[in-house]
C-alpha cells in the first residue's frame, strides 16, 4: 500500500479547533482532504456550517484552494445511540460522579479516528490531523496525547501502515489558537472563524458575541470567548 506522505486528511467538524487545524495542514501539506461525521449532535448547526466554511477557506487563498480536495461526510449515528450525554440528548450539562463531565461522549474520537484512518488508507492520505487538545480540554481521556499516540501505534499495526496522526493543538491554550490562526491566514481567517464557525454545545446560532456565535454560558462558549479576550488583549 503505497501512502502519500505529503497529503492529510483532516477531522474538520466545523468548529475553530478544527478549523485552525485545517488552515495548518493546508500550509503544510500538498494534498489535503476533509471528513466530518453526523453522530446525531446536539449542536449539528455544525453541519449545516460546514459547506460554505469550506467554500469560504478556499477563498483565503490560492495555494490553500489548489490543495483542498474531497469532503466527506460520514453517518455515525450509532453513537448517539449508545451514549447517553449532554451532547447527544437535550440534558442539563453538569459533572459525573466519575469527575468528567456528560459532555463526554465514550469512544467519539477514538471510533473519529478509526473511521478517518480507514478513509485514509483507501485514499493514500499519510496524515491524520485532529484538533484534540490537552491544555484547555474537559479532562476528556480521548484527547490526550498519549491516547492518540497509542492509538496510532494500533491503528498501524491493524491495517499494516505508516500513517501519522498530527495534533497541532495538543498543547497550546485558547489564546494560542487564536493566535496561531493569525499566523496561518491573518486577519481573514480570524474574522471567517469568528463569524462562520461554532462552538457551542447547546447549538446556539443566533446572538453574535465579540468571540463568535453561541449561547455565551455553556464550557464550549467560555473557552472560546476567554481565549479570544486574551489573544485581543496581547495584541494591545
Amino acid at each position: 500500500m503505497t501512502i502519500e506522505k505529503q497529503s492529510a486528511l483532516v477531522l474538520f467538524s466545523g468548529g475553530q479547533d478544527s478549523s485552525t487545524c485545517l488552515a495548518w495542514a493546508l500550509s503544510r501539506y500538498q494534498r489535503v482532504e476533509t471528513i466530518g461525521f453526523d453522530y446525531g449532535q446536539r449542536h449539528a448547526i455544525e453541519l449545516t456550517m460546514r459547506p460554505q466554511l469550506l467554500q469560504k477557506m478556499r477563498g483565503l487563498s490560492t495555494d490553500w484552494d489548489q490543495k483542498l480536495g474531497e469532503d466527506h461526510m460520514i453517518d455515525l449515528s450509532l453513537i448517539s445511540q449508545l451514549s447517553s450525554t449532554a451532547m447527544t440528548e437535550n440534558i442539563a450539562i453538569q459533572m459525573q460522579e466519575n469527575g468528567l463531565p456528560n459532555t463526554f461522549v465514550p469512544g467519539r474520537n477514538l471510533m473519529f479516528m478509526m473511521v478517518a484512518a480507514t478513509l485514509a488508507y483507501r485514499r493514500q492520505l499519510g496524515v491524520l490531523v485532529g484538533g484534540m487538545c490537552e491544555t484547555d480540554f474537559s479532562g476528556y481521556p480521548d484527547c490526550r496525547d498519549d491516547s492518540l499516540k497509542a492509538l496510532q501505534v494500533a491503528l498501524n499495526l491493524g491495517m499494516a501502515s505508516r500513517l501519522t496522526i498530527e495534533t497541532p493543538l495538543m498543547w497550546i491554550d485558547k489564546a494560542e489558537s487564536w493566535r496561531l490562526a493569525e499566523s496561518l491566514g491573518g486577519e481573514k481567517l480570524i474574522e471567517l472563524i469568528r463569524h462562520d464557525t461554532h462552538t457551542c454545545y447547546l447549538g446556539e446560532r443566533g446572538q453574535m458575541h465579540d468571540w463568535g456565535h453561541g449561547c455565551g454560558t455553556c464550557p464550549a462558549c467560555d473557552l472560546r470567548a476567554k481565549g479570544y479576550h486574551q489573544y485581543r488583549a496581547a495584541k494591545k
